[in-house]
């Protein structure tokens, strides 16, 4: 049985001005917004990063967290320059890359481009903390078959 990953909730203050930076400027793509619909006391948004198989889901009624308490959640990209240049030129606030090397953390991406070696945090407007780290996806999936029947 597989067990997946699909829905994580971000604890947001203010759903509208959260749903507007992961659109506009973390570039998510909006899934469903329930509005109104359900009443005043409970809205759900959800929201897919590019190319993730994981949503988030931030809104009013579905998370007891203080808003801007998530902290650690890990996006993964091939080319995390690009990410950068991708989020500033969206206008969100991005720190700069870093990696860790002999000496502890040092700035800019690993020297090597090592997969899971090179980082970079940006903040949504209630100061929920996302890592963006690089990894090579240098493999491919294949079905594996055992005498003639796939795996």
């Amino acid at each position: 049985m597989d067990w997946t990953l699909e829905l994580v909730v971000v604890p947001v203050s203010d759903v509208d001005r959260a749903k507007a930076f992961y659109i506009d400027q973390a570039g998510f793509k909006l899934e469903v917004d329930t509005g109104t619909s359900m009443g005043p006391e409970f809205r759900v948004v959800q929201l897919t990063p590019p190319g993730s198989a994981c949503s988030i889901a931030i809104g009013t009624g579905i998370q007891q967290m203080e808003p801007g308490s998530l902290h650690g959640l890990h996006l993964c990209v091939s080319d995390i320059e690009a990410a950068r240049d991708e989020l500033v030129g969206r206008g969100a606030t991005v720190e700069e890359i870093f990696h860790f090397g002999e000496a502890g953390r040092a700035s800019g991406v690993d020297p090597e481009r090592r997969s899971y070696a090179s980082f970079m945090p940006f903040h949504d407007p209630d100061d929920n903390t996302w890592i963006v780290q690089e990894v090579k996806r240098d493999w491919r999936l294949q079905q594996v078959k055992i005498d003639g029947v796939a795996a």
